[in-house]
């Protein structure tokens, strides 16, 4: 088994394994043999045209930007990077995308969720933002203000010293969180950003030996670019070799933790892992984030739809909403649920295999190609904001199925 071991670690760091697996648990699905969910595929059309639709409102001239942390700093028409870029001065665009870089993996391990009290008050504007766009732009102004960086005289970056020596009264103080504004998973979240300092010393191949940050990717994935080409499986596995550290509490196989990868009892116990669903939603969640940084440097990202869809509250809560995915008891949307119970497994996997029918749907109905309308921009056009918006007219906003979060999954 142990000599298996190299092998299915590698496979499971895979987009194809999200897909192998999740589409397991999809035909088990189809079959109406699992516990907690069905799937309703007459709902499929019917999905796709609301997604459209809510896409052509938000974008009218279906010119959509990649999915990505970027989107988040935008909030309200006002760019917020471009106010720190001009801060910036003479720095060459190299030095650019690395700050880049240390702010977009901050920023995306900070995001997962806040929970339904939270709310941030943005100094400079005094505007009011809830959940993924209040946790951007309060890490953000962490960011900016040198909170993850070690070195006074450089503020606007993220290193292994700054990261270690942060302390929760920086990081509850920069997120505004207190019994009357609770933050759900702080702790987790402190501690993975602290894991993540020690991450970057670990791994001086990918994160540099001489003040080791995030943004040193960018030396490396340049490396690896082929005639000015890179792959997107080349990045998420990268960002997988090197974050797979700071995951707390994960599955492991040869002592090497798998990160966003958990077990279900329904898949065949066949082989070495046989059993485990990948998911990898912020690793991804971080590649689809870099694609901008190093496109302005030249590159050209390939390989764009073997990422998948992202796992995650908003685009669940979209196939259960509109009724792609039917609980198939009232525990699922009364209780609430661990990352790792066969619940969420199950709804996050039939999650990934159904955004990749959407969008299939949906291109088939607007009469675009997968390049011309890649899964990076039906997720931003798309299923993420069509998921936010059912949830706002159904619930106040709030997912259809409630998640025990510990600050570092979603």
């Amino acid at each position: 088994m142990l000599d298996a071991a190299p092998q299915e670690i590698a496979y499971l760091h895979t987009p194809q394994a999200i897909r192998d697996r999740c589409g397991q648990l999809f035909a088990l699905a189809c079959e109406d043999r699992l516990d907690h969910f069905r799937c309703r595929l007459n709902r499929l059309s019917a999905t796709a045209n609301f997604v459209i639709q809510v896409m052509r409102e938000k974008y009218p001239t279906m010119d959509i930007p990649f999915h990505s942390r970027w989107r988040h700093f935008e909030v309200n028409g006002a760019s917020r990077l471009s106010q720190l870029t001009a801060e910036l001065g003479q720095w060459s665009p190299l030095d650019i995308a690395k700050m880049k870089i240390d702010l977009a993996i901050t920023s995306v391990l900070l995001d997962a969720g806040a929970g339904d009290q939270w709310r941030y008050v943005e100094p400079i504007t005094g505007k009011v933002f809830r959940r993924s766009e209040g946790l951007a732009i309060a890490s953000f102004h962490l960011f900016r203000q040198g909170a993850f960086s070690s070195h006074s005289d450089h503020p606007w970056q993220a290193d292994a010293r700054g990261l270690q020596q942060l302390t929760a009264a920086k990081l509850t103080g920069g997120f505004q969180a207190s019994p009357e504004n609770a933050l759900v998973g702080i702790d987790g979240r402190l501690k993975l950003l602290q894991r993540l300092g020690k991450a970057l010393l670990s791994h001086p191949d990918f994160f540099g030996s001489d003040t080791p940050r995030p943004g040193n990717l960018v030396l490396y994935l340049k490396s690896l670019a082929k005639e000015g080409q890179l792959s997107t499986n080349q990045i998420l596995q990268t960002l997988l070799e090197g974050l797979g550290d700071i995951w707390p509490g994960r599955i492991a196989i040869a002592d090497v933790n798998l990160g966003d990868v958990w077990r279900h009892p329904k898949l065949p116990v066949t082989d070495l892992g046989s059993q485990l669903v990948p998911f990898h939603k912020l690793s991804q969640w971080l590649t689809y984030s870099l694609l901008e940084p190093l496109q302005e440097l030249g590159l050209e990202i390939t390989n764009l739809d073997a990422l998948t869809g992202l796992a995650e509250y908003r685009n669940g809560g979209l196939c259960v909403d509109l009724g792609l995915l039917e609980p198939k008891h009232s525990q699922v949307t009364r209780d609430r649920h661990r990352p790792d119970s066969a619940v969420i497994v199950e709804w996050r996997a039939l999650t990934v295999i159904l955004l990749d029918q959407i969008a299939d749907a949906m291109r088939q109905k607007l009469n675009l190609s997968s390049t011309e309308l890649p899964l990076a921009k039906i997720l931003q056009g798309g299923t993420w904001a069509a998921g936010r918006h059912i949830a706002a007219q159904l619930r106040s906003g709030l997912p259809p199925i409630q998640i025990e979060s510990d600050g570092t999954v979603f």
